[in-house]
């Protein structure tokens, strides 16, 4: 036991000396580390001082060596100024550039005053021969021939096989010394000059170029617009200037390509002048537009609407275009907004002119026995169903000339206009005043007429018309600008002419058959009855020969006939009934079978 406890405190002693050990140790190598941290520290700016130091060491050589390079290459100027005078070669553009790129060195280096005006003319010499391939390779992709009028539309793009070639010739020029980047340089001032020529040449023959080939579609159109619906003219208008505005876009993206002088500012004094003669061009063939428009407003009111709209909506993108002109071009005319005016002051005539021309109808004479279609009744249902189709540019001419003011002062204007209505009630208020008008033009005419009767068939045909293709056959876009007051109108308007069709022709027939109390046992009585009804009814057959009912309306031919069956057989039938005790059979031309068919053939 006692040497096992000794040996327990020799290990106790021992670990003891272990951890002074360790301990130690752990405070040298904790000073150490604090010293390296020191040290690091202290290096770390010498360091980075010598690094920088390095740097500028290895840039000092590198413009050693090059002006030790620029100064060999000075004494081949005059290799230079002859491949500089001859001009640039086909496949030789590189070849050109290193020599000008040379001899702008030498003018930035170690020249004489002697040497740098020679040097000077040199460099402004091969800026113009540049400047000259610029515009050869350019007139070159704007030339050719455009498509025959109507083959098909063109946007007079720039030939992709010569952009290889201008490409590299454009990026060069763009790094010619000008008096913004390099004011010392001697030739400067002359380069900006002949690269400001250059880019006024591109802008001018690109426009003319776009020019060529936008006319002959734009001239076509005008010739054709005589002989083609006014629709479809407003239609190819509007596609037309939609060609003219992508060739405009398009114009503008090349010209950012392929300028010579890419800021804005000469971008923009560029666009301008590529764009003035397209605008004369849309000026001129609008004017022609709008000349024969105001030869025949009522005519051609649909070409101006539709033209309008086309316009109206291209508007924005007009503006965009024209903002991009340089600040020598805003003070020019804008001729899109100009045009824009000018066809919306005709859409503004053309609404009172209209309902005057519907007025005017009433005034025909010499229609005794004329029961057709006035033409007005023809062209009111026209005109109404193409309002949809340009229904925008409608509503905003209705808007800015007022709700009521198409009536010319008569009668309570409604109102402005307010924005927040609803889109389609000044459009339903219009149409409102156009039925209303028509149906009132023809009422005059039925009453003015001499032959009652043939009236009546008159007002009832062309009322007839006007409903069934306003309310009977149900398109939807014309219902939809049909208020509640014009529907109600033209359904009075039916009833009214039927009812006078009726009284006119059918009333005077009942009235020779109806009993008379007193004469209920007299034979010569009941003869005339006879005689005159079937008078009457001949008279009626013979009419209906001249004066057809509902001609354009087989439905409606075929209601009414059952109405006048309804009403002529039977009462005819019941009067023969009570007579065959009389011996008027010789009397009875007609069986009530015989009348029936008779009346119903008139309707087939």
């Amino acid at each position: 036991m006692d040497d096992e406890t000794a040996e327990i405190e020799l290990l106790q002693q021992n670990l003891n000396k272990t951890r002074q050990i360790s301990k130690r140790m752990t405070t040298i190598l904790d000073s150490f580390d604090a010293r390296l941290a020191k040290l690091e520290k202290s290096i770390l700016p010498l360091h980075t001082t010598a690094q920088i130091l390095n740097r500028r060491r290895g840039n000092i050589d590198k413009t050693l060596a090059r002006i030790e390079d620029l100064s060999s290459n000075q004494q081949d100027i005059a290799a230079d100024e002859s491949l500089i005078l001859r001009g640039p070669q086909p496949g030789q553009i590189g070849v050109y550039k290193d020599a000008l790129e040379r001899l702008n060195s030498s003018i930035a280096f170690n020249a004489s005053d002697t040497d740098l005006v020679q040097v000077a003319r040199l460099v402004e010499t091969g800026a113009k021969k540049l400047t000259q391939l610029y515009t050869k390779v350019v007139a070159e992709g704007s030339s050719g021939t455009t498509p025959a009028p109507g083959s098909g539309f063109m946007i007079s793009s720039f030939p992709s096989s010569l952009l290889p070639t201008l490409s590299p010739v454009v990026q060069f020029l763009r790094t010619l010394p000008l008096p913004a980047t390099h004011p010392s340089h001697p030739a400067a001032p002359a380069i900006l000059s002949t690269l400001k020529d250059a880019q006024r040449g591109y802008a001018d023959m690109r426009g003319n170029w776009s020019v060529k080939c936008l006319e002959g579609q734009g001239k076509r159109l005008v010739a054709r617009a005589e002989s083609v619906d006014p629709l479809e003219t407003g239609r190819e208008f509007r596609e037309w200037v939609e060609l003219m505005l992508g060739t405009a876009e398009e114009e503008y993206k090349l010209l950012l390509e392929l300028s010579p002088l890419s800021s804005s500012q000469m971008v923009a004094s560029a666009y301008g002048t590529l764009m003035t003669p397209i605008l004369s061009l849309f000026h001129q063939i609008l004017t022609q537009v709008i000349t024969l428009i105001k030869k025949s407003l009522h005519k051609y009111n649909f070409l101006a609407l539709s033209a309008y709209e086309g316009l109206l909506s291209l508007q924005r993108h007009w503006d965009d275009i024209l903002s991009r002109r340089g600040s020598d071009h805003k003070s020019e005319k804008n001729e899109p907004k100009d045009g824009l005016q000018s066809l919306r002051g005709l859409c503004l005539r053309s609404f009172p002119e209209f309902l005057a021309d519907i007025k005017m109808g009433a005034l025909t004479r010499g229609l005794d026995t004329n029961v057709k279609l006035m033409e007005f009744t023809t062209m009111t249902i026209a005109y109404i169903e193409k309002i949809p189709i340009v229904q925008s540019a409608v509503e905003s001419a209705l808007y800015a000339l007022g709700d009521g003011n198409w009536k010319m002062g008569e009668g309570v204007q409604v109102g402005k206009g307010n924005k927040e209505d609803d889109d389609s009630s000044i459009t339903e208020h219009f149409v409102h005043d156009v039925v209303t008008t028509a149906i009132n033009s023809l009422t005059t005419i039925s009453k003015t007429a001499r032959r009652p009767p043939f009236n009546s068939v008159f007002l009832l045909n062309n009322i007839s018309y006007l409903r069934q293709h306003l309310l009977i056959q149900r398109d939807d876009a014309i219902f939809a600008m049909l208020s509640p007051q014009t529907s109600d109108s033209l359904n009075s308007a039916y009833r009214t002419a039927k009812a006078g069709y009726f009284d006119l022709n059918f009333s005077p027939l009942m009235q020779a058959i109806t009993e008379d109390p007193k004469d209920k046992s007299n034979k010569a009585a009941a003869k005339e009855k006879f005689t005159r009804f079937f008078d009457l009814f001949d008279e009626i057959v013979e009419r209906h020969k001249f004066a057809p009912v509902l001609d354009e309306d087989a439905k409606g031919r075929a209601d009414i006939v059952e109405e006048i069956v309804m009403l002529v057989v039977p009462a005819f039938q019941r009067f023969a009934q009570k007579q065959k005790d009389k011996e008027l059979s010789k009397n009875i031309k007609r069986t009530p079978d015989d009348v029936e068919s008779e009346l119903r053939s008139l309707f087939r």
